[in-house]
Order: C-alpha cells, then sequence, then structure tokens
C-alpha cells in the first residue's frame, strides 16, 4: 500500500496593492491638477495669455495684447497680490477668518499718510512707517474683536470697514488730498528697465522691486520659517487641538488681524502714489479691494476653512487676474470691459471654490 505525502499548497502571495502614482496617466494629471494649485494656476495663465494673443492676432481687440501692455498691466499687481497676502494670514488662522475692512483700512490709511507727507510735511520714510503702523493699529482693533470679544470675523470686519470708510470719508470732508509732494510720488509708480538683460525685455513697474517682492518675502518668511507661522497653521487647521497643546490661540489669530491691517497700510501709499492723490475713497470704489483680495487667495488656494495656504499660489493667483482683466478690457469698447471684468471675477471665484471643495471631498477622503 502505498503512501503520498500530501501537498501542501502555498499560500497565495498577495498582489501589491496599485500606489497613488500608478494608474493611468490621464488620472495622474487630473490628480496633479487637482491637488497641486501652482500647477493649474501655471496652465490657467498660459491658456489666458494664448487666447488673447490669439484674438489680438486675429483683431479682435481694441490694442495689442503685447509684452508691453503685459508688463505695464502689472502695475495693478503690486496692491492686489498685497492684499492677497493679507488675506492669506487672516484666513489661515481658521474660524471662519476673513478681513471685508481691508479696502477701508487703503482709504483710511491713504488720507492719513496724505495729511502726514502732503499736509505736514513729514519726511517720506517717517510717513511711510507711521500709515503702515496706522494700518497696523486698524487690524489691531479687527483681531481685538474676533479674537478677544468673539465676534464673528464677517461681522467685525463688516462693521470696521463701514467705520473706517466713513471716516475716510468725512476726514477730509470728502475732499482728495493732491499737493505737489504727493503728485511727486507719481515717480514711484514708473516703469523701469530691468538690469543687464533690460533691452531685451519690456520695462517692469517700480513698485514690483520696492513694495511688493520685499512684502512676498517677508510673509513667505514668517510662514514658512518662523515659529508664529507654524502656530498659525496649527490654530487654523484645529484651533482646539492647539489650545489643549498649550498654543497661545488668540494672540496668534489676533496678529493676523494686525499684519493683515499693517500690509493694507502699505497699500495705502502704493495707491496714493499711483493717484498721484489720496483720494477718500481709493480702496472702496467700485467693487472695493476686499473682493479681488479674497478671490485672489481662495484662487491661489487658501482653504476658506483655514490652515491650507500658500505665498506662491497668491502670487500666480494675482498674475492670472491681473492679465484676465487686462485682456477683457481690450475685449469690449467704451465702460463695457470694467463691467464684464466685475463679471469674471464672481466665476472665477466660483471657480476656485467649488475646486476647492472638489479637490477636498475628491482626495483627502471627506464626505
Amino acid at each position: 500500500m502505498s503512501t503520498t505525502t500530501p501537498t501542501v499548497s502555498e499560500p497565495a502571495t498577495p498582489s501589491p496593492r496599485p500606489s497613488r502614482t500608478e494608474g493611468p496617466l490621464g488620472s495622474r494629471l487630473l490628480r496633479a491638477v487637482l491637488t497641486q494649485r501652482i500647477v493649474l494656476l501655471a496652465i490657467l495663465i498660459v491658456v489666458v495669455l494664448v487666447t488673447f494673443m490669439v484674438m489680438d492676432a486675429g483683431d479682435y481687440l481694441t490694442a495689442p495684447y503685447d509684452p508691453d501692455y503685459l508688463a505695464a498691466a502689472l502695475i495693478n499687481a503690486v496692491p492686489l497680490a498685497m492684499l492677497g497676502l493679507a488675506e492669506l494670514l487672516v484666513i489661515l488662522s481658521g474660524r471662519g477668518g476673513i478681513d471685508l475692512s481691508v479696502g477701508a483700512i487703503v482709504s483710511l490709511a491713504g488720507m492719513v499718510f496724505g495729511f502726514m507727507y502732503g499736509e505736514w510735511g513729514w519726511p517720506l520714510w517717517i510717513a511711510i512707517i507711521a500709515t503702515t503702523a496706522f494700518g497696523a493699529l486698524c487690524g489691531a482693533l479687527n483681531g481685538f474683536l474676533v479674537s478677544y470679544i468673539g465676534f464673528p470675523a464677517l461681522i467685525a470686519t463688516l462693521a470696521t470697514f463701514y467705520a473706517f470708510k466713513s471716516l475716510a470719508i468725512v476726514i477730509n470732508s470728502q475732499r482728495p488730498i493732491s499737493t505737489p509732494p504727493i503728485q511727486d510720488l507719481f515717480s514711484i509708480s514708473r516703469s523701469v528697465e530691468l538690469p543687464v538683460i533690460g533691452r531685451e525685455l519690456p520695462n517692469i513697474p517700480l513698485g514690483i522691486f520696492t513694495l511688493l517682492l520685499p512684502t512676498v518675502i517677508v510673509v513667505w518668511l514668517v510662514l514658512a520659517r518662523t515659529t508664529y507661522g507654524r502656530r498659525l497653521f496649527a490654530i487654523g487647521t484645529n484651533d482646539v487641538a492647539a489650545r489643549w497643546a498649550g498654543l497661545p490661540v488668540r494672540d496668534t489669530r489676533f496678529k493676523a488681524y494686525l499684519y493683515a491691517g499693517a500690509i493694507s497700510g502699505l497699500v495705502a501709499v502704493v495707491t496714493v502714489a499711483q493717484f498721484a492723490s489720496a483720494r477718500p475713497d481709493a480702496g472702496v470704489s467700485g467693487s472695493g479691494m476686499a473682493l479681488p483680495a479674497i478671490t485672489i487667495a481662495v484662487l491661489g488656494g487658501v482653504a476658506i476653512t483655514g490652515g491650507i495656504g500658500r505665498v506662491s499660489g497668491v502670487v500666480l493667483a494675482t498674475l492670472l487676474i491681473v492679465w484676465l482683466n487686462a485682456g477683457i478690457l481690450l475685449a469690449f469698447v467704451g465702460n463695457e470691459g470694467s463691467q464684464y471684468q466685475l463679471l469674471a471675477l464672481g466665476v472665477v471665484l466660483v471657480f476656485a471654490a467649488l475646486l476647492n471643495g472638489l479637490t477636498n471631498r475628491r482626495f483627502t477622503g471627506a464626505r
């Protein structure tokens, strides 16, 4: 009788799970576009530039959409990007953080700067520092109401918006300040030739180098290289956990509004120079400066719930908005262009909000 030894089958080796980087090329590209806001913004900028250049080649625009025009349009990027960075700070702080008063701070601080430099004869650098400090004081009021009193940011900054706007109007009986020193400030808004390679490129507005780039660098350093920046991201993500971890939640959120006010005060100097006049409606005329700043922040990838945002996203979003608006102005005759700019701004804001929500649901597992 023969005996056979039963064979024991080896356990099946489980097939490895496909990594998230594997899969069809289209899926990976979609993931990159939706999760990497920098990639999406770069693509959108290229699309806008190509679209309007094709329209220009077909004589559908009222003026050339060329590198010189694009470089000149960057003068509008200085205040928009700076206020976008201000909104980045307050939105990062979480708890519905938002600042509707940045435009009104620009108006009021601009009038204060007009008095100090244009009427009272203060030295320019002292007037700039004092105006920035005044903007910080206005931001501190917002921070106190939100962080220590507990007002919702939307209500608190809406109230201060009306207060600052009214003060800007009555402080000089609704009249702008256009004295010779203020008019001479227009020179700091001029375009300059870049060194070495400047002859091959269009002239760039001076404010890009003197105000915008320093602000971008400082905000990036604060968020990426300081303890305060890490605290700001932490409280924006979960302020309850941050409080249990011993972080100064109120103080951190308060400083976010204070810094946003300081940036708004610096923007006031920019607007006075661009208009060659301290105007009481500089930051609130039309749709005001708050809506474009919030749009730029959200489009740049800042999560409206707080805790997520990048400086580079804000900068690229600013370029997209500025060059889109510049093209729209050339696509319509008369005042129609400015109205379509507002339409485009609203569409972009809705698109950015939907994209943020889609990204969170699709790739973070949120339901």
